[in-house]
């Protein structure tokens, strides 16, 4: 019987062909394995992210009301659920006061900067810097200052000079933990010229500069709003923030955003996030 056993097997496989049955080999099983989908590869080496928000009021969560709404606080609704957002941006600070919260003086010092009395990082500063909680590799730190920057007295006040040095020592930083930090320049107010919305903010090319020293990339918020003001045809308009399409979007201060204007913001910086292929745009959905 034992001898008879390998006769029946090598009988039974020449027959199966004849009979339309395919036997299974080696190839056929790595075969199977390239033809899974390149986008379940992908979620399945995904790893979670954490994206930080550096800024102020533009960028904020909300602190109680309908206004303002910073486009942060509807950044975590854009991507799945493998990334977290950690918005730390504030209301009223420049990369200064948010940077040494508390340590900035209301005097000048000989360079027409703010004085510092001390040094020491602000607690969210530090936050990040935390090795064990803070930025880790693979994560994302997003800057986005220059509204409260253009103040001619400090402490908010902060110079071309000195704020493209923060920026870039932001930047850095976040590099040298592995992170990718992503600059943007500050989004516009709506103003009007005729029937045209036109750019209202500086420190432009402070921004790209910082970017060009650390090799991280811009994204140029206040030319993609401007363009979506004129896309959406707020100009001209008669100063009345509190009603219609430009009051549904700002809040009457035409600075700061309803909930719809921070989702449209929200909307421009994932686009451009997209349009640069940089790796984030894996876990938007």
């Amino acid at each position: 019987m034992k001898n008879l056993r390998p006769l029946l097997m090598a009988t039974l496989l020449i027959a199966l062909p004849s009979l339309g049955v395919r036997t299974a080999s080696a190839a056929d099983s790595v075969a199977a394995n390239c033809a899974a989908s390149p986008a379940s590869a992908v979620r399945a080496a995904a790893e979670p992210v954490t994206v930080w928000l550096a800024g102020d009021s533009t960028m904020a969560n909300p602190s109680g009301g309908r206004c303002p709404v910073g486009w942060g606080s509807q950044f975590d609704a854009l991507f799945n659920t493998d990334v977290t957002v950690r918005n730390q941006a504030v209301g009223g600070r420049s990369i200064q006061t948010w940077l040494y919260e508390g340590n900035v003086s209301s005097t000048k010092g000989p360079d027409g900067e703010c004085r510092l009395t001390s040094t020491a990082y602000s607690a969210r500063w530090q936050a990040m810097l935390n090795a064990s909680t803070g930025m880790k590799p693979g994560d994302y730190l997003f800057i986005q200052f220059g509204i409260n920057d253009s103040s001619s007295t400090c402490p908010r006040h902060v110079g071309p000079a000195r704020y493209q040095q923060l920026m870039t020592m932001m930047a850095q930083t976040a590099l040298d933990r592995g992170a990718h930090p992503v600059l943007l320049t500050p989004v516009a107010a709506i103003t009007c010229s005729g029937s045209t919305a036109v750019k209202n903010r500086g420190f432009v090319t402070q921004t790209f500069a910082a970017g060009s020293a650390t090799g991280a990339p811009v994204i140029d918020l206040q030319t993609s709003s401007v363009s979506r003001y004129n896309s959406l045809r707020f100009c001209p308009n008669n100063g009345d923030y509190a009603s219609g399409p430009v009051g549904a979007f700002f809040c009457n201060d035409h600075t700061h955003f309803e909930t719809y204007g921070a989702q449209q913001i929200a909307t421009l910086v994932t686009s451009e996030v997209r349009r640069q292929n940089l790796p984030l745009a894996a876990y938007l959905k």
